[in-house]
């Protein structure tokens, strides 16, 4: 009988509290407890909570439409939000689905990958490469991308499953590869994947480039992002990047992908986009891409009911206009080493800490039980579960994750704070990080 997975960070094992307001970096529940949110939820609130600015915006689209449906209309909210986009963007990333989340966004990019592939006659290209250790959401496309043991298991079988390859993680490289190769020796995998099922039956890559839940703010190894590039480009392959988590400035520049140089041919793109404040999402892709739909169809085939909801797009348009004007993205990439530096020197002498990585404000500890070999703990002690409770004991919101070594082993927590958090702010997180590890492994008699 296979093993049960572990119960995931998405899950708890006692009531949860009632939150009853919030304010920037800050919630309250019930009783009159104060949290500090140190992860920003599920690394989505990117200017914290109950912006006046951004609530105001909400609220006066509403005073005029909540919802121009977008098959009849267009409106002033979404052609703004579009060309916000598109300049952040950059490159040829020009056009775009509005969907309601990351799940549909990644299910648009494929669905997109789809039509495209038989627009330009290669409607045998009909199956995905993704990652293990890789988390692309709920939706069932979604899910049979995912490398995700613990957020898959029940769902096997009724999905189509993707091509999985190794993850690409310098600090756990690839059989063969040190950190320094890593990037290479993964990039010869998808190759070889490629080779091996044929180019003409591979429609897309898909992949975080800062991967998130599923390993734990995993940037791409050096090189690896230019030859994936390559190599989907000499193959046909759509290059397919999944930025939910880790794009819309969360790692510092507005892509994920900009910092390795290289244009996907679509993305995902969601959490940050609107804060939180409404559900919002968009799959975006290349003039090229679009082009070659647009011939053939017209238009895109995917769509919902809420595509381009105008009071979602007018929260994402305030939300986009205050990171900008704040010089939030600068901001974001200037604190990368000041917290991964505030963390480790707060976390100074606790062994169990592998490794501290990540971008920007998307930043993790991996904790191990033995730094040489890199052994993760047994993961019958739930330590990340643990941690979690501890945090929320300590007044702190983080995002602990369990399973990111082989998907049942491995404990990693990650910090996502608010762009615009206070240095204060941010140390308070640090400090509460720290203080709730070290209580957890004391506890376990594991310090």
């Amino acid at each position: 009988m296979a093993a049960k997975p572990q119960t995931d960070s998405l899950t708890t094992t006692h009531a949860l509290p009632k939150v009853v307001r919030a304010k920037g970096s800050y919630l309250w529940d019930a009783t009159g407890k104060q949290y500090i949110d140190g992860s920003g939820g599920p690394a989505v609130y990117c200017l914290g909570h109950a912006n006046t600015e951004v609530n105001d915006a909400i609220i006066a689209q509403l005073a005029q439409i909540a919802h121009g449906y977008r098959y009849n209309f267009t409106t002033d909210a979404l052609e703004e939000l579009t060309e916000i986009i598109r300049t952040q963007a950059g490159g040829t990333l020009r056009e775009m689905v509005f969907v309601t989340g990351g799940s549909e966004a990644v299910e648009s990019c494929l669905k997109i990958a789809l039509q495209y592939q038989t627009a330009i006659g290669q409607k045998s290209r009909r199956r995905f490469i993704s990652r293990e250790r890789s988390w692309h959401g709920n939706t069932l496309g979604a899910l049979g991308l995912s490398g995700f043991a613990e957020r898959t298991a029940a769902y096997e079988g009724a999905f189509i499953p993707s091509i999985k390859l190794s993850p690409a993680n310098a600090y756990r490289p690839i059989a063969g590869a040190t950190s320094a190769t890593a990037g290479e020796a993964c990039a010869a995998e998808l190759e070889a994947a490629i080779l091996a099922h044929g180019p003409e039956t591979i429609a897309g890559f898909v992949f975080e480039p800062v991967v998130g839940a599923a390993g734990g703010c995993v940037p791409a190894p050096e090189t690896y992002a230019r030859r994936v590039r390559e190599i989907c480009t000499k193959y046909g392959v759509l290059m397919i990047a999944d930025e939910v988590m880790c794009g819309a400035g969360r790692t510092g520049p507005w892509r994920a992908l900009q910092r390795d140089g290289v244009e996907p041919d679509i993305m995902s793109v969601a959490k940050g986009l609107a804060g939180g404040y409404q559900p919002l999402g968009a799959a975006v892709c290349t003039t090229q891409v679009w082009e070659a739909i647009r011939a053939v169809d017209g238009t895109f085939g995917t769509g919902h009911t809420f595509t381009g909801h105008t009071a979602a797009c007018a929260a994402g348009v305030a939300v986009q206009k205050i990171v900008q004007r704040e010089g939030l993205l600068a901001r974001v990439a200037a604190n990368e080493s000041r917290i991964k530096g505030w963390l480790a020197d707060a976390l100074q002498g606790v062994d169990a800490i592998g490794d501290i990585r990540g971008r920007g404000h998307f930043i993790c500890a991996e904790l191990v039980a033995d730094r040489d070999s890199k052994a993760p703990f047994d993961p019958s002690l739930k330590l990340f579960m643990k941690i979690r409770a501890q945090a929320m004991e300590n007044g702190l919101i983080c995002y602990p994750v369990g399973g990111n070594v082989d998907g049942l082993s491995g404990d990693i927590v990650i910090l996502a704070p608010p762009y615009n958090c206070t240095d204060a702010e941010l140390t308070e997180i640090v400090d509460k990080t720290a203080l709730s590890v070290r209580q957890v492994l004391t506890a376990e008699g594991l310090a």
